[in-house]
């Protein structure tokens, strides 16, 4: 019951997530945020078990935090990503696996806008763009498909709503609603919420 998706750009990282928080098949939650704020212009998503996904995006989080106070300064994403990954690999290697898959979505003046897709089995890649869950199935295709390198805000949005509207359509589950953000050189800004529209019959 819970779907990532991200997509790049030439001057920000556009990324959305849905509301549901689920155990099993009984949803426990319509308004949850699975959106973590790393820094400034580091924006951490995340869906797996819900004690993983909260513990271990915390401890990231407060992390990062102390390396800013320690050092005076901002990890930058690329190094953000390497520290979650190694993150991951130590808690994979001692057994005690978070089941945690991941989205990190940041910005540099030196770097431009990042994106880094991970799972729980420590995978890291960068991406153009990027999707989890069961809902990646059906939306992967269509972001390959209409995805350029030059495109304009405008049209990731309506990207971003041409997978959410072929979930509605063909996946099994009700998402009823999703969060949006960007994150470009002004740092992280919250888009209006999007209500997808109701199924055809």
């Amino acid at each position: 019951m819970e779907y990532l998706n991200s997509i790049q750009a030439p001057d920000y990282v556009l990324v959305a997530s849905n509301h549901v928080a689920a155990s099993n098949i009984i949803q426990m939650k319509d308004d949850h945020n699975k959106m973590f704020k790393m820094s400034e212009k580091i924006l951490l998503l995340c869906v797996g078990e819900a004690g993983d996904t909260m513990q271990f995006a915390e401890y990231i989080q407060k992390n990062l935090q102390l390396y800013k106070i320690c050092d005076e300064y901002e990890l930058f994403s690329t190094a953000a990503a390497n520290f979650t990954r190694r993150n991951l690999t130590d808690y994979l290697w001692n057994w005690t696996l978070h089941h945690v898959n991941l989205l990190l979505a940041g910005y540099h003046e030196h770097e431009g806008p990042t994106l880094y897709y991970m799972d729980y089995l420590e995978a890291l890649a960068k991406a153009l763009f990027a999707a989890h869950s069961f809902g990646a199935f059906l939306t992967l295709s269509i972001l390959d498909h209409y995805y350029k390198s030059s495109i304009t805000h405008e049209e990731a949005v309506e990207l971003l709503k041409k997978g959410l509207k072929e979930l509605q359509i063909c996946f099994i589950l009700n998402l009823p609603s999703f969060s949006i953000r960007i994150n470009n050189k002004d740092g992280i800004h919250e888009l209006d919420t999007i209500l997808p529209s109701k199924r055809s019959s």
